[in-house]
């Protein structure tokens, strides 16, 4: 098989039921948020939400939406934004990140651009910088603690897109203990979560509060500008990551 000529599945709502969405379709620990994932999308399709994928097995996929419906907290009037863009295992090197980014390149051929968020170097369930860096994007923005933004203009005179001003706080001042904020975006999110962070502060005693993000406006009101999953400790952001109670021990200082 050529792992650089696999078709690319447009998901929508008309084949979404009888299709895999990559993230999450062999975890049993997932059914909940994988399904609660598929809602969402069917949703969201109805504001320009674009899903798509190499018809494989495996976690090849790229997600985008225009930013006027996007729920990452951002000013890019007339900018198409990258929320999920992951190629993973054996389909990486074979020119699948290049065909993947095009299909949103030509989706957006009318606009002003292609926006994408990231952390200063590649982090968990986010963009990889360099792999945009080389793809033609600019870094435009910046915002506390490490997040980049990350730009493809595609009209000269485009205005320059930016975080949003609510999401420039890196962190929440006077919260104690856990706070997390997740979202249906990511299918891993409900278990990981809802699930295991929650049962990790019962057990070692942490003060926690759990927020799911229902709507795009509680998106733009979160004061980090990644909406999928955070957890802060003390006010302090902490990880992005759906983490092993092994990992949140390091992650938290419990070990």
């Amino acid at each position: 098989m050529d792992l650089g000529a696999i078709e690319i599945i447009d998901i929508n709502p008309d084949n979404i039921a009888d299709e895999h969405i990559c993230c999450a379709f062999s975890d049993k620990k997932s059914v909940q948020g994988y399904q609660d994932k598929k809602d969402w999308l069917t949703a969201q399709y109805s504001n320009g939400y674009r899903f798509k994928r190499l018809d494989a097995r495996g976690k090849i996929m790229i997600e985008y939406v225009p930013a006027e419906h996007a729920w990452l907290p951002l000013d890019a009037p007339g900018y198409m934004v990258i929320n999920c863009f992951w190629v993973s295992g054996k389909f990486k090197k074979h020119g699948n990140g290049k065909r993947l980014l095009q299909t949103c390149m030509d989706d957006a051929a009318e606009m002003n651009g292609v926006v994408a968020v990231t952390g200063d170097k590649k982090r968990p369930f986010m963009s990889d910088p360099k792999f945009l860096k080389k793809q033609g994007f600019v870094c435009v923005d910046e915002a506390p603690p490490y997040f980049r933004l990350w730009c493809k203009k595609l009209k000269a005179d485009a205005p320059t897109p930016k975080f949003k001003d609510t999401a420039r706080q890196g962190g929440v001042p006077g919260s104690k203990g856990i706070l997390a904020y997740y979202t249906s975006t990511c299918p891993f999110a409900e278990h990981w979560t809802n699930g295991v962070l929650r049962a990790y502060a019962a057990e070692h005693g942490i003060p926690c509060e759990i927020h799911k993000i229902e709507a795009q406006e509680q998106a733009h009101a979160l004061p980090i500008p990644w909406i999928i999953n955070s957890v802060f400790y003390d006010g302090e952001l902490v990880t992005l990551e759906m983490a092993s109670n092994k990992a949140l021990d390091e992650f938290l200082g419990e070990d």
